[in-house]
C-alpha cells in the first residue's frame, strides 16, 4: 500500500499520483513535484489517501515541497515567456514553410525545456526548425504533435450545447466514442449534429451509453413478435430512457405503447423473434 496525493498540471488534465512523504497537503494546494520531464508545478486535486500497487506507477515520484509565492511568481513568468516563444515559433514555421499549426507553448517549471505542441495532417520534418529554436532559446526543445481532440482540449471553446467544452473543463482523459453509440441512442447520424468543435464524435455520446446498453439487453428487439396484454404484436418502436415499447398489434391493426414491467409480467421479452 502507498500513501499518495493526486496532482494535476493543467485544468482538466490527467491526474498523476505522487508520494507526499511526511507533508500534510490539503486539496487545492499548489506543489512542486519531480516528474519524468523534470521539476514541475501542479495543483493537488486528490487529498492524501492509500492505494494499492495496481493503482500507481512505481516507483512513485516525490512531492518536493508545497509551492511558495516565489514559485507561483516563477510560473507566471514562464507563462509570459511562453507567449513570446509562441510568436517566435510561428515566425520560424513560416520561414521554413512547414505545413503545421502551432497550438500551444509551455515551459517546464525549471526552464530546462520548452515544449511546442502542434497539429499537422502527416509527418513533419522539423529538424531544422528545432535547430533554429534551440539557437534562440538556448535550452532543450521538444516539438510534440497532437491530435485534433487534444487541440480542442488546450484551446477550449463552446460546444453545440452552449456549454464550455467537456474536454477543456473537466474530462481528464479521452474515452473511445463510436458511431454505434449514436445509433443506439437513436440520434441523427448527421456529422454536423453529433460532432464537436474538433470534428470528431462528441465525447458526451459516451455518458449515457452504458444505460442504453443495459436497456437494450432488457427490451425486445425491433421487429420482434411479443405477447402483450392486448394480444400479440410486432415491436415497431423503443423508448430506451423510459423503458417503453411500441407494438403494432395484429388484431385491430393499431399501435400501443407498453412499459417494460407490463411485458415482463407476460414473459414478452423472451418471445421468439419473427423471421
Amino acid at each position: 500500500m502507498h500513501h499518495v496525493v493526486g496532482v494535476r498540471f493543467k485544468k482538466a488534465g490527467k491526474i498523476y499520483y505522487f508520494s507526499p512523504g511526511d507533508l500534510d497537503i490539503p486539496r487545492g494546494e499548489s506543489v512542486i513535484v519531480e516528474t519524468s520531464r523534470g521539476v514541475e508545478y501542479g495543483n493537488v486535486v486528490i487529498e492524501k489517501k492509500t492505494v494499492g500497487d495496481n493503482d500507481v506507477v512505481l516507483p512513485l515520484k516525490q512531492v518536493i515541497r508545497v509551492a511558495t509565492e516565489k514559485d507561483k511568481l516563477a510560473v507566471q513568468e514562464n507563462k509570459e515567456a511562453a507567449k513570446k516563444a509562441y510568436d517566435v515559433c510561428v515566425q520560424k514555421i513560416m520561414e521554413h514553410q512547414l505545413d503545421m499549426k502551432l497550438v500551444d507553448v509551455e515551459y517546464t517549471f525549471d526552464r530546462n525545456k520548452v515544449l511546442f505542441y502542434f497539429t499537422a495532417d502527416g509527418r513533419i520534418d522539423f529538424r531544422e526548425l528545432v535547430k533554429d529554436l534551440a539557437s534562440v532559446f538556448r535550452t532543450r526543445i521538444e516539438l510534440r504533435q497532437i491530435g485534433v481532440r487534444d487541440e480542442a482540449k488546450m484551446l477550449g471553446g463552446i460546444g453545440p450545447c452552449g456549454r464550455i467544452l467537456c474536454c477543456s473543463s473537466f474530462l481528464g482523459d479521452f474515452e473511445p466514442v463510436s458511431i454505434k453509440m449514436a445509433k443506439d441512442q437513436n440520434l441523427s447520424l448527421n456529422p454536423a449534429k453529433i460532432s464537436g468543435l474538433c470534428g470528431r464524435l462528441m465525447c458526451c455520446l459516451k455518458y449515457e451509453n452504458d444505460m442504453y446498453e443495459s436497456a437494450k439487453q432488457e427490451l425486445p428487439d425491433l421487429g420482434e413478435t411479443i405477447d402483450t396484454p392486448h394480444g400479440k404484436g410486432k415491436v415497431v418502436g423503443l423508448n430506451m430512457l423510459e423503458r417503453l415499447v411500441q407494438v403494432h398489434l395484429f388484431e385491430g391493426e393499431r399501435v400501443l405503447e407498453f412499459s417494460l414491467e407490463e411485458l415482463l409480467e407476460r414473459g414478452a421479452v423472451s418471445a421468439e423473434a419473427t423471421e
